[in-house]
């Protein structure tokens, strides 16, 4: 490929830089990122621009546009270290990994309290068979033959003897 001229380059440049200032705006194609690939196609140009070249005796050079991918990266950092999101797919990923870690902590906080409930109902069961055991060893005692009596029950509610007043 030919070397380009002064002209071609300064209309390259101003391309991306006209591209440059519409994604960092948040106005990305569809299915575009706010990446230097993406900033390639919009300006017109090719990707390998931005990046530096190698000569033929290996020491390398740098790319055509390579100042310009530098700036444009700089801009980015500089917007997300404000705050600004500018590609909305980025916001979507960062919310969605909030969500995520918000249902795992709260499967983590179910998790703990189906636990406790588990353990309450296995005490519960435990101690509800105990007192059965207690209860059928009460009525074999009162059943089997000896010198122990039954009082007897009160009738309808009232007392047996009279008033205590």
């Amino acid at each position: 490929m030919g070397r380009i001229s002064d002209s071609d380059r300064a209309r390259n440049e101003d391309a991306i830089r006209a591209a440059m200032d519409r994604l960092l705006r948040g106005q990305l194609p569809p299915g575009g990122k706010c990446d230097l690939k993406t900033l390639a196609v919009e300006s017109g140009v090719t990707r390998t621009g931005f990046y530096p070249k190698k000569n033929r005796d290996g020491s390398t050079r740098p790319g055509p546009y390579q100042h310009l991918a530098e700036k444009f990266e700089q801009r980015l950092a500089a917007l997300q270290q404000a705050g600004e999101i500018v590609d909305p797919r980025a916001a979507q990923i960062e919310r969605l990994k909030t969500q995520v870690a918000e249902l795992k902590e709260r499967v983590t906080k179910r998790d703990e309290a189906l636990a406790e409930l588990t353990a309450f109902k296995t005490l519960a069961v435990s101690q509800i068979a105990a007192q059965h055991a207690e209860i059928e060893r009460l009525r074999e005692a009162l059943a089997a033959p000896s010198n122990v009596r039954a009082l007897p029950t009160t009738r309808g509610g009232t007392a047996p003897y009279g008033s205590c007043s």
